[in-house]
């Protein structure tokens, strides 16, 4: 399913402050030594050569205007350590700000949202929707509006935060969920469905029937197997207010807690989510996913995430 995450946030804070520290440096130091060097130097050869021709000696091409400014364009040239830290620190920055505070990059590695994303898409997904954070202890600093039913997220996977899950938000905080027989209800009211065909899944070269769900009008593509259960028998972990839930045959029901979330793959049965390691924390909610960019294997899905 999906796979554990590269901590990319704190290797590129890491290298924003080392770089910054050499920026700061380079500003403070650096920059005004080899101002003063190249100053020492221009100084040093224009003297010389006033001395040349003072004694009647033509100066050599070395001491020409245009050797002196190149003697001190090369002294006041950055060396290749500082154009790699201090050089750098302005484009880390930026990314570091927008992947932070504005749009994220993620990959789908697996097919537990399919059809909506398919393996090998890359997406954006917006960081301040539901309020800004910080990038690494992840303390909410502006309000932003609740998660909605129906949005798909990208979150720190509750049982190992190391690893980033994407799934859509079916059960708000208070809602009772239950997912019988494959129908979805949310607080008694079965969630819509209409047949929409058939989709073909080229990994396991096989259809699966398509049918187009709506979560408080948020109108979305899942995928059904009738032949599988609803969910593993024996699977669901352990997991906090494991209470909250029960299940049997048919499926399960659930009531979410208070400051949590009850997520699910749009492919319902190739999916591992809240039915086996249970809730999201709204802490650990990065944002909603948007838009898909690009995929190399296929253009057919670039556009808006619905």
């Amino acid at each position: 399913m999906e796979e554990p995450a590269v901590n990319f946030t704190l290797l590129l804070f890491v290298l924003l402050v080392l770089t910054g520290l050499f920026w700061v440096a380079e500003r403070l130091r650096f920059a005004r030594q080899r101002v003063d060097a190249a100053e020492a130097a221009s100084s040093a050869l224009r003297r010389r050569r006033d001395e040349l021709r003072a004694q009647g000696i033509t100066p050599d091409d070395s001491l020409s205007d245009e050797n002196i400014q190149a003697t001190r364009a090369r002294l006041l040239r950055q060396p290749w350590w500082l154009e790699w830290t201090a050089g750098l620190f302005p484009v880390i920055a930026f990314v570091f700000v927008l992947r932070s505070f504005v749009a994220e990059p993620f990959k789908i590695p697996s097919g537990s949202m399919e059809p909506t994303l398919v393996p090998g898409d890359l997406i954006l997904v917006n960081k301040f929707l539901y309020g800004l954070r910080l990038p690494l202890g992840h303390e909410r600093l502006t309000p932003g509006r609740a998660p909605r039913r129906g949005d798909v997220i990208v979150f720190r996977l509750p049982k190992d935060p190391s690893i980033d899950y994407i799934k859509r938000i079916v059960g708000l905080p208070g809602d009772t969920v239950s997912y019988e027989n494959k129908q979805l209800v949310i607080d008694g009211k079965p969630v819509s469905e209409q047949s929409d065909g058939q989709w073909f899944d080229p990994s396991t070269m096989a259809y699966y029937q398509q049918y187009r769900e709506n979560l408080d009008g948020a109108e979305h593509r899942i995928l059904i197997n009738p032949q599988q259960p609803p969910y593993v028998i024996g699977g669901p972990d352990n997991f906090p207010h494991r209470d909250a839930c029960h299940y049997d045959s048919q499926g399960f029901v659930c009531k979410v807690p208070a400051g949590m979330y009850f997520v699910m793959g749009d492919n319902r049965d190739n999916s591992l989510d809240s039915r086996y390691w249970g809730f999201v924390p709204a802490r650990n909610i990065a944002g909603k996913a948007f838009f898909v960019w690009m995929n190399f294997g296929g253009l057919k899905n670039i556009g808006p995430i619905h």
